[in-house]
């Protein structure tokens, strides 16, 4: 079974040149912590009001923003609110994006792409990574040791996630049916319990969880970097067409987070290791080798290449009814005005 190159070419480090210069270029045209402080939308037509925004693990963007206070001291005057909800998985972000709890959220491609199609009205607004942050996993001493190896098996997976998708096409290049596995539906965390604990003898496991997994032992048996979608950094339309400000704001953040993630990769595996809970050695794999943050923030032809050809599995496995609902929502969801316009330099430090 194939497996993807070392990723370590895909390092932050190697690609810190290529950030700053696309950021240059841009501005010439712990766990289950929540957190809140004053903030308001920079230059917002009506000021006031909350940015409900959130932070996740498998997003070291959204971490860095957050930890650097940078979009409460920007929109300070404007009396806004950020209130900052952490998402467990793509499923939990498109759940509040869905329910209003969150205005902005941080998915998988294959998970917005889902929920578009659903009819949840988002738009992807930055391409945050292009990560490898899935893959199979066993746990040690199992004679589980490629993808056909899982049929007749229990495997853990976040439905609506990349991790579930990556098991459904590793599945299928293996020649083998989601029926001739048995998945368990469980969030991230509590499918490495279950590998751990002899519940699922296999797991589609998500970074960084999956590498605090690896360090205790579990073996990343299959790996494709191929199956992984991108990182999309989702808006909802409403808050889109009522606070546009306040969304190039949130941009303008991400976009200075990608320079400063390529100058400080140390620094933001240290902050990644204190919200996760990892050992600092777990966090430098995940930013240094997993993570690719060096990639085209504009949402595009990259990324609809890759929706076009997940699409049609959800068609096959029920979770879209037709490909009509893919095909419109593929030509719906991407939305690269934001990043066109992204002035980093409008975010002050804190």
């Amino acid at each position: 079974m194939p497996h993807a190159s070392p990723i370590s070419r895909r390092s932050v480090l190697g690609a810190a040149a290529l950030a700053v210069s696309t950021v240059l270029a841009l501005t010439g045209c712990v766990a289950g912590e929540g957190s809140s402080g004053s903030a308001a939308a920079a230059g917002s037509s009506k000021g006031g009001g909350t940015l409900n925004i959130d932070f996740a693990t498998y997003n070291p963007l959204s971490l860095v923003i957050k930890k650097q206070g940078w979009l409460e001291a920007s929109l300070k005057d404007q009396g806004v609110t950020v209130n900052w909800v952490q998402s467990a998985g793509s499923n939990k972000a498109n759940e509040a994006l869905r329910s209003g709890a969150i205005d902005v959220g941080s998915t998988a491609g294959s998970a917005a792409l889902l929920a578009r199609a659903n009819g949840s009205e988002i738009k992807t607004i930055d391409i945050f990574s292009q990560p490898e942050w899935a893959a199979l996993v066993a746990p040690a001493g199992s004679d589980i040791k490629s993808v056909a190896d899982l049929k007749g098996k229990s495997v853990a997976a976040t439905k609506g996630t990349d991790p579930y998708f990556f098991l459904l096409q590793a599945l299928e290049q293996a020649g083998l049916k989601p029926g001739d596995v048995t998945v368990q539906n469980l969030q991230h965390a509590d499918g490495r319990t279950a590998l751990e604990n002899g519940s699922v003898q296999a797991w589609s496991g998500l970074d960084p969880i999956m590498a605090g997994a690896e360090q205790k032992g579990a073996k990343l048996f299959y790996r494709n970097l191929d199956f992984n979608t991108y990182g999309f950094l989702n808006a909802t339309e409403s808050f889109l067409k009522n606070k546009p400000e306040l969304a190039q704001a949130v941009v303008n953040a991400y976009e200075k987070a990608r320079a400063w993630t390529a100058q400080n990769p140390d620094q933001t595996a240290q902050i990644l290791a204190d919200v996760a809970g990892l050992d600092l050695s777990v966090a430098k794999t995940v930013v240094l080798e997993r993570s690719n943050l060096d990639v085209n923030p504009a949402p595009g032809d990259a990324q609809r290449k890759v929706l076009e050809k997940i699409g049609p599995t959800f068609v096959e496995t029920g979770d879209v009814k037709t490909q009509k609902q893919i095909d419109d929502a593929v030509a719906s969801l991407l939305d690269d005005s934001l990043v066109k316009k992204a002035d980093p330099s409008a975010i002050k430090a804190s």
